[in-house]
């Protein structure tokens, strides 16, 4: 989440008349986060009483591309799932252009994200995240939509190819090692379903040890479930250096197999899911490193860290 098309006050409230949320009282530039833009917005209604929200600017997608993710919220939080409701205007739209970019205001959840996870949140969060897998179930069989991971295999291949010259002779060996696991990893038969895909720290909201929503579902789509699993777990449940932490670990796992049990195959495949779920985030910092963004308020994060972490995935006979 970050600032990358600016929008001022006036330009807002015109884009607001035709929602039924009173006056544009405060408009705040999001500073987390990299990919698309996003405020706070609070309005006043005729009684004084505020409410928040949060538009997004999408940066990348079609306007075409987005009733998937928009769907997908209501779908959610319909079937109890603490996520955003995407706000509609008086006609029921809830997508519309501003500044030239996609755009749509969602409720705003209460809590905030922590930086330094608990067992109880760890377990938390795996709780939710199953819950979550199960909820939309239904909403992949009855949407029509095009729901392919725009970051899978095929991505990791050509962002690997284009971020390979810039890296040291240490980090290609270490790349193209780990591209050619990817090749031989099958898994295609592993349980699949929508994934949220970005279940960091950041994208959590609690309050306290309890969960107040889960934010962010604009790289959510049709993969393997345990993958989704393995990002969380790969940003709960490590220390500094990258490695597990098995109190955490253990929490988060146990609470998500008590909603949601592993099948024997996703158990087998655990070790390759962490080390690919490592790599696809190595890779999008690497090129958000390398080939930056411009914006207003943005913040582009250390490619290290993920190195560090997927180099611990790495099974021992496989080095």
């Amino acid at each position: 989440m970050s600032v990358f098309t600016s929008v001022s006050i006036p330009q807002l409230q015109v884009w607001l008349q035709d929602y039924a949320i009173g006056e544009l009282v405060e408009l705040k530039g999001i500073s987390s986060g990299i990919t698309n833009t996003n405020y706070f917005v609070t309005t006043a209604d005729d009684k004084a009483a505020q409410s928040k929200y949060v538009l997004t600017l999408f940066e990348h997608n079609t306007i075409e591309e987005l009733p998937y993710f928009i769907d997908l919220m209501s779908h959610l939080a319909t079937h109890g799932i603490p996520c955003p409701r995407p706000i509609t205007d008086k006609s029921g739209v809830s997508l519309h252009l501003l500044n030239g970019k996609p755009a749509a205001l969602i409720s705003c959840l209460k809590g905030q994200d922590v930086v330094v996870p608990n067992i109880k949140q760890c377990s938390a969060v795996g709780k939710v995240l199953a819950q979550m897998h199960i909820a939309s179930l239904s909403f992949d069989v009855q949407a029509n939509h095009h729901t392919h991971n725009p970051r899978g295999a095929d991505w990791r291949i050509k962002t690997a190819a284009q971020v390979m010259p810039h890296l040291s002779a240490a980090d290609q060996q270490l790349l193209q090692e780990t591209m050619a696991f990817q090749a031989a990893f099958d898994t295609s038969q592993l349980p699949m379903g929508v994934i949220h895909a970005d279940l960091f720290r950041d994208n959590v909201l609690f309050d306290g040890d309890d969960i107040g929503g889960l934010i962010d579902f604009y790289y959510a789509c049709h993969d393997v479930l345990a993958y989704d699993l393995a990002i969380a777990v790969n940003d709960w449940c490590v220390e500094a250096d990258g490695r597990l932490d098995e109190s955490r670990l253990n929490a988060m796992l146990s609470a998500y197999q008590a909603v949601r049990p592993l099948s024997e195959a996703e158990r087998d495949a655990w070790a390759g899911l962490l080390q690919i779920a490592a790599l696809r985030f190595w890779l999008s910092r690497l090129y958000d490193q390398i080939f930056p963004q411009s914006g207003e308020l943005t913040h582009a994060k250390d490619p290290n860290h993920f190195k560090n972490i997927m180099q611990h995935r790495i099974k021992p006979s496989a080095k």
